[in-house]
C-alpha cells in the first residue's frame, strides 16, 4: 500500500498553535510534527485535517497511530483530534511522562484528544498500560478510559461495551503495581524527591454501566 510522507511545510500550518498533541513531554511542545498516512485532506477554512490509511503521527516522544485521524483546530489554537483504528484492530497512542523515565500507552477503536482540556479519551476495548522504562508497571482496562495529562489523574468504566469471553461481566480490571516495587532495581531515592510520581485512578474506577 502506497505510503505519503508529508513534508514539514504542510505540517506547520497544523502545528502553528503548538502542534498536536501537547499533552507529552513538555519539550515535545517545541518539536515539529511529522505524518505518514495514504491520504490527506486539508481544509484552510475550517482549520481541520483528515489523514486517511495506516496514519502514523509522531511529535517529540508521542505517537498516535490508527487508521484515520481527524485534527481540527478552534479560534483559539487549541486542538481536538479523532483517531479511529480500523475494523477489528485499535487505535494506538504513546507518550513519555514529564520528568521521569515512564510511558503511557492506550489503544481503543476510538481515541479523543482535546488540548484545551489536556485529556485523551480511550473508547471501546481501551487499555491503558504504564511503563517504567521497558516495565510494565499497572496495566487497566474498561469500555471507556479518560486520561488527564495534567493530573495524572483516570477514571475508567466498564459496562456492556467491555465484555468479552474472558470477562462476561464487563467489569473493569486492573493491575497496580506497588510504587516501591516498581522502582528500577538498585537505584537511590532522594528522600527530599521521594518516590516517582505515579497514575492516580479516580473514585470512580471500577463503575460499571449496563
Amino acid at each position: 500500500m502506497k505510503q505519503a510522507f508529508f513534508s514539514l511545510i504542510v505540517m506547520a500550518a497544523l502545528a502553528a498553535a503548538g502542534g498536536f498533541p501537547a499533552a507529552a513531554e513538555t519539550a515535545d511542545r517545541d518539536k515539529p510534527m511529522n505524518a505518514e498516512a495514504d491520504a490527506l485532506r486539508y481544509d484552510d477554512l475550517k482549520q481541520t485535517t483528515v489523514f486517511t490509511g495506516n496514519v502514523v503521527i509522531t511529535k517529540g516522544t508521542t505517537i498516535i497511530r490508527g487508521e484515520r485521524v481527524d485534527v481540527a483546530q478552534d479560534p483559539e489554537g487549541y486542538q481536538q483530534a479523532v483517531a479511529i483504528a480500523a475494523p477489528g484492530k485499535l487505535a494506538f497512542y504513546r507518550k513519555k511522562r514529564d520528568g521521569v523515565d515512564e510511558y503511557i500507552e492506550g489503544e481503543g477503536e476510538r481515541i479523543e484528544y482535546d488540548s484545551r482540556a489536556d485529556t485523551v479519551k480511550f473508547i471501546r476495548r481501551a487499555v491503558v498500560r504504564r511503563y517504567q522504562g521497558a516495565t510494565l508497571a499497572d496495566e487497566t482496562t474498561g469500555a471507556l478510559i479518560v486520561y488527564n495529562n495534567n493530573t495524572d489523574v483516570f477514571t475508567v468504566d466498564g459496562g456492556a461495551e467491555n465484555r468479552t469471553a474472558a470477562n462476561p461481566t464487563g467489569r473493569v480490571r486492573a493491575m497496580l503495581s506497588p510504587r516501591a516495587a516498581a522502582s528500577a532495581p538498585g537505584a537511590a531515592v532522594s528522600p527530599a524527591a521521594g518516590p516517582a510520581p505515579g497514575l492516580r485512578p479516580s473514585t470512580t474506577l471500577g463503575n460499571v454501566k449496563n
